[in-house]
């Protein structure tokens, strides 16, 4: 049985919860008197006092959380929960030995456990992935490295909340928690990492056909949106190339100088923008109007489209789409994301359930207006042809507008309007232009919901001047903010808990499975 010390390490330890509420009772009659005094003399103070009140009743409350940690770790079924936890880790480990450690509450009290910690046991660790060892008993809890799930999920949440780690910092230190941003940025991709492994454990099992199918979606219309979003990525720091200003024979700069403002860093890195693939899962009524009760999901990464085409299939399986009323999929005319569609709906096993691909009509109408602009009419010309067959297009006759367009190129050689035109006859051919068929079916006709997304989930937090980003730092901030934007934070991480306390996966990335048709067709060819 572990100790739990809220003094030191060697510090006596915690008996009960009555001794830390009563402690806690004598710290805040030392206080009542002092804040008393303060909001009598400075009345405009009031703000502050009540920060201070806040952060004293945090302070207890982590008492009494510490309290309970204490007893419940006495406590022999406990003990029997934690053995069993140890003998049915996924990877093997050691009986273990005693560790105090100290763990940092909600908060902000640091605390010392003494926790049975098991190492991997010798000869166990895979050559392709090192398992980390188990502090068995704060396993139990859903505690982290060194912090308790509560504090976790707070500063996580803030991270995807906050525009950078620096101002997490400060707002956690305004409500009494102090950590430095280093700690701040190794407990946020901590919790994203391990939300990417859940994510990664989910697909295997997928693979697998061990993943159980949910009924979140059962008789429900869907609708599945699919994007790509704009993110900077960072290359590893390299050497920075030495400028130097170039003189004539008289020591003259004959060039512009590089500037000596400041001092050059002798480090740098390359930096290029990555497109993330982001994808939304949410129910529509019948009018085709996202119905807000029910929590969208998002799910994005940088890993490419296979993948995110993959994570679609595995979370349509998941939710339990499989039952569903109808399933749409809206996006714009990136050939990427229509590739794929068919793959999905033959890996998630939808092929019992009515599916339509819808393109999103205000891109559908930007390419008649830039076939217009193709053909040299000015913006005088152009607008009454364009709201012409704007309004033509909304009423689904889209070939209608085809031959239009065709009648005006003629035989010219404009590659750039045949090209519009040729983007109108594919979608059309495919059954995406079908506008009045869609409205009348209750069908979303846009992709407003995927466009939002990539604002909110990634433009607000992963795009802007100056931000550059680690891959892996990326992939595990869109992670953390997805699951926060969509509301399914709680249910998430609750998942990834229960997944840390059985399994020491330390990787979250995979190889995804050729998701294009072109792809299918093209093995088929070879072969």
């Amino acid at each position: 049985m572990g100790d739990v010390m809220a003094d030191g390490k060697n510090a006596a330890a915690i008996e009960s919860v009555g001794e830390m509420a009563g402690r806690f009772t004598s710290e805040l009659m030392t206080f009542m008197g002092g804040w008393k005094q303060r909001l009598m003399a400075e009345p405009e103070e009031l703000e502050q006092i009540e920060r201070d009140v806040h952060v004293a009743f945090a302070r207890g409350a982590d008492l009494v959380v510490a309290g309970l940690i204490a007893v419940v770790m006495k406590q022999p079924e406990f003990e029997a929960a934690a053995e069993r936890t140890r003998a049915g880790f996924a990877q093997p480990l050691t009986r273990g030995r005693k560790r105090t450690i100290g763990v940092k509450l909600l908060g902000g009290t640091l605390i010392w456990v003494a926790s049975l910690y098991c190492a991997p046991r010798r000869g166990a660790r895979s050559s392709e992935e090192k398992a980390p060892g188990l502090y068995v008993e704060l396993a139990q809890f859903g505690c982290g490295k060194a912090i308790t799930p509560g504090l976790e999920s707070r500063v996580a949440r803030q991270a995807a909340i906050c525009p950078s780690l620096e101002l997490v910092r400060r707002e956690l230190a305004r409500d009494g928690v102090t950590l430095g941003v280093k700690t701040v940025r190794r407990i946020t991709y901590q919790c994203g990492e391990g939300l990417l492994r859940l994510r990664k454990h989910q697909l295997l099992l997928w693979r697998e056909g061990k993943l159980p199918a949910g009924d979140e979606l059962r008789g429900k219309r869907v609708s599945v949106q699919i994007d790509g979003g704009r993110t900077r990525l960072r290359s590893e720091l390299r050497p920075a190339e030495q400028r130097r200003e170039e003189t004539d024979a008289d020591g003259l700069v004959t060039k512009d100088a590089p500037g000596r403002s400041k001092k050059r860093p002798a480090q740098t890195f390359d930096a290029e923008w990555r497109e993330p693939k982001l994808v939304t899962i949410f129910v529509h009524d019948k009018r085709g109007r996202m119905i807000k009760e029910f929590s969208p999901t998002f799910e994005g990464t940088f890993l490419g489209p296979d993948a995110v085409a993959e994570l679609v299939a595995m979370h349509l399986h998941r939710l339990g789409a499989a039952h569903a009323l109808s399933i749409t999929f809206a996006a714009d005319g990136a050939p990427w994301i229509w590739d794929r569609i068919p793959r999905i709906v033959a890996l998630a096993q939808l092929t019992n359930v009515p599916i339509h691909e819808v393109l999103d009509c205000c891109h559908a109408a930007h390419h008649i207006s830039l076939a217009l602009a193709a053909f040299g009419l000015n913006e005088t010309e152009r607008m009454p042809l364009y709201r012409e067959h704007r309004t033509l297009l909304r009423n689904g006759q889209w070939r209608r507008v085809v031959e239009d367009l065709s009648d005006l190129v003629g035989d010219s050689e404009n590659d750039k309007m045949r090209t519009e035109i040729a983007y109108l006859q594919k979608h059309g051919d495919a059954g995406r232009l079908s506008y009045p068929a869609f409205r009348k079916q209750g069908i979303p006709l846009g992709s407003g919901a995927i466009e939002s997304g990539i604002r909110r989930v990634i433009n607000l937090r992963l795009k802007g001047n100056a931000i550059f980003w680690r891959e892996p730092n990326a992939e595990s901030m869109l992670q953390v903010r997805a699951q926060v934007i969509s509301n399914r934070w709680d249910q998430r991480v609750q998942e990834m808990r229960n997944l840390r306390r059985t399994n020491g996966l330390t990787d979250w990335t995979w190889r995804p499975q050729p998701m294009s048709i072109k792809t299918e067709a093209e093995n088929k060819t070879a072969l």
